[in-house]
């Protein structure tokens, strides 16, 4: 019976999955102790044909997970238990060089590396398909005028275009930091116990970079027993700050879906979805609140991930039980959510209506800083033209009459500005900015950094 919601299915695709099943992680540790043979191998520490033998069964195929987790409820070990496994289906030639030289987080930290590499390219993936949502919706809404908020209050306009493309900005950087944070976290070793290579004789560091070599990975830069955790702590910060801009998003359009505001909604399937047990009318925001909720779990991770930095002297296990949640779930949950806010985002219900009625919804008020401009710009100087305007909202406000009636009212104002003129800086249109510009200029250069990582084959 599943307890993990993981284990369940609620939660991760079918390839992120598999990368950390428990079959994938043991045949990665047999991938790892073939290609240690191997390179023994090759500089004369072992037989060639016992490196061939144990690369021949060193496959789930033959060595069970079942079997490995017997061995271990014996010994207590779970990379002995691999290698008395592996040990069993090979013969006496071959059997006596299984793990010569290695010690455990030879095996353990280097199969991390080997699922690492794989995540990373579904999870880069997954933020190149969310960058192409992004790139569509900023294209498309790129003139759609609305409220830009302040401390929950309209406060300028904006274009739904310029807030979809500050997304699609974020989430390059995002990409940007996975590919950094890659070239210093698909990483392994093959330096045995302490980290001086000394079980694996004068060639030690010939046989980590024919090992490496064999199975793509770069070697960590200096290891004792384990490649050190600022690596994976580096790791899970940059796929926790990912999941804050997953976070941000989904926060957006659970306030922008709220009934009194009503100007985006995620997609709803009306014909089967039910929204509420009580209330069968009811639309909840349950997928950008899924997203928000597992953002939650992920920033957790991180603190745990750092505690791990500090372990004593060349190793402990303090951070062997925590790793086994905070790199898989990290990885499975990201995906996770990177895909669900971007069928949210391909699927989004704009409501253009709505989104008038509110930016009007202060009869001009939003635009005060453009009819001070213009003030100014007409002889008044800035801190009066910002008080005159000021008095005027406020008036407008508790007499409940309309912004452009306030301003003719008000002698300094209407003898500067006539009622044609107000008409034209009172229209939304009109103070846009280089919003337009802004987001041109943010799908183009999203376009261009894809199109180089493309001809790299880095995504």
């Amino acid at each position: 019976m599943a307890v993990c919601p993981i284990d369940s299915g609620r939660y991760g695709s079918e390839e992120m999955l598999k990368i950390f099943s428990e079959e994938t992680r043991l045949q990665k540790m047999l991938d790892i102790e073939a290609a240690a043979a191997y390179a023994h191998a090759r500089v004369g520490n072992i037989p060639k044909k016992a490196a061939e033998q144990i690369a021949a069964k060193a496959t789930t195929e033959l060595v069970k997970v079942e079997r490995c987790k017997e061995i271990e409820a014996q010994i207590g070990h779970d990379v002995m238990a691999v290698v008395k496994a592996l040990t069993e289906v090979c013969d006496e030639d071959g059997a006596r060089w299984i793990h010569y030289g290695l010690t455990s987080n030879d095996i353990l930290d280097t199969a991390t590396g080997l699922q690492i590499k794989e995540a990373m390219k579904i999870i880069q993936q997954d933020l190149t398909s969310l960058e192409r949502t992004l790139i569509k919706k900023s294209r498309q809404y790129r003139d759609l005028p609305m409220a830009g908020r302040t401390h929950g209050q309209q406060a300028g306009i904006i274009t739904l275009g310029l807030k979809f493309a500050i997304w699609l900005r974020e989430t390059s950087r995002h990409l940007e930091r996975v590919l950094e944070a890659e070239k210093r976290c698909v990483v392994g070793k093959i330096m045995g116990i302490v980290g001086t290579g000394a079980g694996l004789g004068e060639h030690a560091l010939k046989i980590q970079e024919l090992t490496l070599e064999r199975l793509g990975l770069q070697t960590a830069d200096m290891v004792n027993q384990v490649i050190q955790r600022d690596i994976y702590a580096e790791l899970i910060a940059v796929l926790a700050n990912v999941a804050n801009t997953l976070d941000k998003i989904g926060t957006e359009i659970r306030n922008l879906q709220r009934t009194e505001i009503q100007e985006l909604m995620e997609p709803f399937r009306a014909e089967k979805q039910v929204g509420s047990s009580a209330m069968p009318a009811k639309r909840n925001p349950v997928k950008s609140e899924n997203v928000c909720s597992l953002a939650k779990l992920m920033r957790g991770m991180v603190l745990t991930q750092y505690e791990n930095v500090a372990l004593w002297h060349e190793r402990d296990l303090t951070n062997s039980a925590n790793e086994r949640f905070t790199i898989p779930f990290s990885f499975i949950l990201l995906d996770d959510m990177l895909r669900n806010v971007t069928n949210i985002l391909d699927g989004v219900v704009v409501f253009e209506e709505n989104i008038g009625e509110n930016l009007s919804r202060t009869s001009g008020l939003i635009l005060s800083e453009k009819i001070a401009v213009e003030l100014v710009k007409k002889g008044m100087g800035r801190q009066d033209a910002h008080e005159a305007v000021r008095l005027c909202a406020m008036q407008a406000y508790k007499e409940k009459i309309s912004f452009k009636e306030a301003l003719l009212r008000n002698p300094e104002i209407s003898r500067r500005v006539s009622e044609k003129e107000l008409d034209l800086f009172l229209d939304y249109r009109n103070y846009l900015g280089v919003s337009k510009q802004l987001v041109d200029n943010a799908v183009k250069k999203t376009e261009d950094e894809l199109k180089r990582l493309s001809k790299r084959s880095l995504i």
